[in-house]
Parts: C-alpha cells; structure tokens; sequence
C-alpha cells in the first residue's frame, strides 16, 4: 500500500457549495445584532499586487490545534475572490480607537489603503494596519465552503501578534463600543458570606401540666 501525502494549505484549497432550501426565509439580523463582537478588519494582496481588505465582524475559533478560525465573508466582495486566489489572510482586530478605519474598511472607497497606515512585514498573510489593530494574525486558507451569499473561510493561523496597552472595538445593535467603556460599569454587588450554621436547640421534655421538667 502505498502512502499518501496530504494536500497543504494553498491557494487551490476547496470550495465547498451548500444548497439552499426553497422555504421562505427569516430575517436573521436582528438576532445577529444583538449579539455583540469584536470588529476586523481582514486583508489581502491581490494576485495584481495590490492590497484588498474589507470589515468584518463575524469570525470564531474553530480549533486550537491545529490553530484555526472561520471568517464569514460576503461571496461577492473583490476581497474575498483575492484571498481565495492567493490563499494568504492576516486578520487584523481593531482597538477601541479604530472606529474610523472600520467604517472607512466597511465603505468600499478604493483608495482605503491611501487613507490608512499599513505595512507587510516578512511573511505576513496580508497588510498589518498596526496602528489600528490590538493584534494581528497571519494565516492560510485551508477551505473555503460558499452558503447563499456568504462565504466562510477557514484559516489556519501561523502567527499572532498582540499589541499591550490596547483595548478592543466592540459592535452590537449597530452600534459601536469601547470595551473600557463596557467594562467600567460597575458589576452586581459581592454577594454576602454566608452566615455560619447555628445548631437547632435540643427539645426538652415536657410533664402532663405542660411545666418543663427539671432533672437534678
């Protein structure tokens, strides 16, 4: 029997198409509103060359070994068709200050990259908007699994990169927060201890007349 070697994350991972059902559909997003999460924005170089990026805010851990995490990404965004393409993705999570380069990111102005600080170090899956991130992660796509309008995209993480002293931009309800404003508000009251156990008195026996009666 001979031993097969398995495929390594790349540009050519598999896109998976799921079906659809005809049955008239729910509106989700305002369940998806109330549920509050950090704010990325996710970047690329483009197989042109030229840098891609958009805002993202819907994205978890799949596995800690290997490291790897989903993005949702909209199917028909040229940022999504050129981290298909080149299989390379850094995630860039923004700090609680970043507001204006998540709206500018979620705009579709083309010039975002002429408005924004960016660098690529070495090795990096896409541009690190350093000055707006409190941490970065580089990886590569492993699979990619396309769902009516969306496409959720999995990357395996190969570096991550924390910036201290930043805090992270939060959205929810269409709106935005700080999470050192979030976190400011004073929680419920410390619960008391609790009073230490008293025993329960013995019973004394009592005579017919109801007198308690007293032994010697």
């Amino acid at each position: 029997m001979t031993a097969t070697s398995q495929p390594s994350p790349s540009a050519t991972a598999p896109t998976v198409r799921a079906g659809l059902s005809d049955a008239a559909e729910a509106d989700i997003r305002p369940l998806m509103s109330a549920f509050p999460s950090g704010v990325s924005v996710i970047t690329t170089i483009g197989t042109d060359s030229e840098p891609r990026g958009m805002t993202c805010s819907s994205l978890a851990s799949v596995a800690l070994s290997p490291p790897t995490v989903v993005l949702c990404l909209r199917t028909g965004s040229p940022t999504v068709q050129a981290v298909l393409e080149t299989g390379h993705v850094a995630v860039n999570l923004l700090h609680e200050n970043a507001r204006p380069v998540s709206d500018l990111f979620a705009s579709g102005a083309p010039d975002r990259f002429e408005r924004v600080e960016w660098r690529l170090p070495l090795g990096a899956g896409g541009p690190h908007l350093a000055g707006a991130s409190h941490a970065i992660a580089d990886g590569e796509v492993t699979q990619a699994v396309e769902f009516g309008d969306h496409t959720a995209v999995f990357v395996r993480i190969s570096r991550v990169s924390l910036h201290d002293g930043e805090e992270p931009l939060l959205y929810g309800k269409r709106r935005y927060a700080r999470w050192t404003d979030a976190t400011a508000v004073p929680g419920p009251p410390a619960a008391a201890p609790p009073l230490p156990a008293v025993p329960a008195p013995l019973a004394v026996p009592s005579d017919r007349e109801g007198a308690a009666r007293v032994r010697p």
